[in-house]
């Protein structure tokens, strides 16, 4: 009974250290941009702007504690849409996001639509 115990304790152990930036809560996109203290736009690249690339470009994003952002995934886009977005996003601050009156981990999904 007790190497079963040791063995759970272990795999619980590693699902948590395999996922550190795991969201306490997560945000609607709405709430999310009311909470951007910065957020600087995508430019669309030269490249995009020649080819009159269009399109959806769907992010999944990682708020720290602190409103940085600690990661970014892309969901949905063209690639040559999706790194314009991805550089963006990354200079982006929120106001923390909080979860029983204390800073916590968010997650939301942002969009980008490019009409040319």
């Amino acid at each position: 009974m007790a190497k079963a115990y040791e063995c759970v304790m272990i795999l619980g152990l590693a699902a948590l250290m395999s996922n550190p930036m795991r969201a306490d809560v997560i945000v609607p996109e709405a709430e999310a941009k009311q909470a951007a203290v910065e957020k600087p736009a995508p430019v669309i690249s030269a490249t995009a702007r020649q080819l009159k690339i269009s399109g959806h470009v769907e992010l999944s994003v990682t708020i720290d504690p602190s409103g940085a952002v600690a990661d970014v995934k892309i969901v949905n886009g063209n690639p040559v849409l999706t790194a314009s977005c991805v550089a963006a996003v990354k200079k982006w601050r929120f106001k923390p996001f909080q979860e029983n009156g204390k800073a916590a981990t968010a997650t939301t999904t942002l969009t980008f639509d490019f009409k040319q």
